[in-house]
């Protein structure tokens, strides 16, 4: 005789499954600073990359199981490149990429035995501060707009804390990465993150057309030296 399992509980139990699964992973940093918004994530890999760009303004960070918020960013750039294609490519936002997020982890998380093991921001950069935008979602299609700072992953509450004690509203590049780094520490108070174990890119509204830009380790070695100094 199968076993009874109620609506409220089976939806507890997938929370608890796709939280503890995010937790495992390493954390991702996104902070507004003056000229953009930044990305950081602890991950010594070069070819498995958490952040990516989506759109011309528009770049997607991700913690949990690679194979899925692969998928999602995957699904994310079709999105954009057929809406760029068939309207224009003021047409493409985040908000709307944000939506479409939302509805495909809401329905995995509703309809499936597992829900996606992920925690995405969808973040787009304006003509200032004021108008950029960064929004979070949650494995169960939650959204949330952001403001300032955004901590996934990892130990998450320790992180977001270290950006609440040290983030500056209109920092420099160099300054907004060293509380990043800082916060990323937090979780191990005797972890050191060198430049080659950290991603780092950046949305930055000062360049032409396509405004993501990678940073290599030796940018980010020399920009951490600068805010040291």
């Amino acid at each position: 005789m199968p076993f009874y399992v109620s609506p409220e509980q089976q939806m507890k139990d997938k929370a608890d499954y796709a939280r503890k699964g995010i937790a495992r992973g390493r954390s991702v940093v996104v902070l507004q600073y003056a000229d953009g918004i930044l990305f950081v994530a602890d991950n010594p890999s070069r070819a498995l990359h958490k952040i990516s760009e989506i759109y011309d303004r528009i770049a997607f960070a991700a913690v949990g199981k690679y194979n899925e918020f692969e998928n999602l960013r995957l699904g994310g750039v079709r999105y954009a490149d057929v809406n760029g294609y068939q309207y224009d490519r003021r047409d493409v936002t985040a908000r709307g990429l944000a939506n479409v997020y939302a509805q495909s982890l809401g329905t995995i998380f509703t309809e499936t035995n597992k829900p996606y093991e992920v925690e995405l921001v969808v973040a787009e950069v304006g003509e200032d501060s004021g108008t950029d935008q960064i929004y979070r979602l949650t494995f169960d299609g939650s959204v949330a707009d952001e403001h300032g700072y955004v901590a996934m992953g990892g130990q998450a509450e320790a992180v977001a804390q270290s950006l609440k004690d040290r983030y500056q509203e209109g920092a420099p590049l160099a300054d907004a990465l060293r509380t990043a780094v800082r916060a990323l520490e937090a979780q191990d108070s005797e972890r050191r993150l060198a430049a080659e174990s950290l991603e780092v890119a950046v949305l930055d509204r000062n360049r032409e057309h396509r405004l993501f830009k990678r940073l290599p380790a030796a940018r980010i070695e020399e920009l951490l030296g600068a805010a040291d100094a």
